[in-house]
């Protein structure tokens, strides 16, 4: 009844774990692996689940297109390498696909985003929910922008039980996926031709960090939140440096 898609790019130390927990829904788990070098094919079939190779795009949006299509089950539910199925998510998502006519015909599942060992609860990290289930037959497209949504005919529900995503294991690979994926974005705000300057830095930085730390309370996780809501900033300000380069270096 439900095909488990996973998106990979060398993520040999995290995808054993989550195809295992994958199992706590499903059989049926498809990765598709974005020409990875750390093996990591290897240890997603080891591990019980079909591998595809795909093109490498950079980032999952493409990929989740395709992802949608390979899937063998009128229901197809999405995970990152570094997210993990609970045994209450499951049962819920059994609940429904098992229903003759559910409701709805894509789900939003929230995310219990986790920072080393800490939950953050605060500074808008939670409830965090994103389009995971869907129903094949009403998929219509996935746009290749980055963080783009997919477009589904019908109408949305969100379930009750969150995943947990494992988002930041420290502060080097915060800034490694900051370098790999702001780049991407600034490419696309400068296509889009996005203005660019030096007030502009600023702003971002300093509204960023306010919605994050004050009007998300993002101070409440301790630490945590701090560390968080100030990589946010930093993370916003990142990309429009980035954009500010791609304008003007060559002039």
């Amino acid at each position: 009844m439900v095909t488990v898609v996973i998106s990979t790019a060398n993520e040999a130390q995290n995808i054993s774990a989550c195809i295992k927990s994958a199992k706590l829904l499903t059989a049926d788990i498809v990765v598709l692996d974005m020409a990875s070098t750390d093996g990591t094919p290897d240890v997603a079939r080891q591990a019980g689940a079909q591998v595809i190779s795909v093109p490498v795009y950079g980032y999952v949006e493409p990929v989740r297109r395709i992802a949608i299509e390979k899937a063998a089950g009128p229901w197809v539910c999405i995970l990152d390498a570094d997210e993990r199925m609970t045994s209450e998510l499951a049962h819920e998502i059994n609940e429904i696909v098992h229903q003759k006519t559910p409701p709805f015909t894509s789900y939003k599942i929230p995310r219990r985003n986790i920072f080393g060992t800490t939950w953050l609860k605060h500074g808008g990290w939670y409830p965090d929910a994103q389009i995971r289930l869907i129903n094949k037959p009403a998929f219509i497209d996935w746009p290749n922008r980055i963080h783009s949504t997919p477009n589904i005919s019908g109408s949305m529900g969100q379930l009750t039980h969150p995943m947990l995503h494992l988002f930041h294991g420290n502060v080097s690979q915060m800034v490694q996926k900051t370098t790999v994926y702001e780049q991407i974005e600034s490419s696309l705000l400068h296509e889009a031709k996005k203005k660019v300057s030096t007030h502009t830095f600023f702003r971002k930085f300093f509204g960023e960090l306010f919605r994050r730390l004050v009007k998300f309370a993002g101070w409440r996780d301790g630490m945590m939140g701090w560390i968080e809501s100030i990589y946010q900033a930093y993370s916003k300000t990142i990309t429009y440096l980035y954009l500010y380069e791609k304008t003007y270096a060559k002039q």
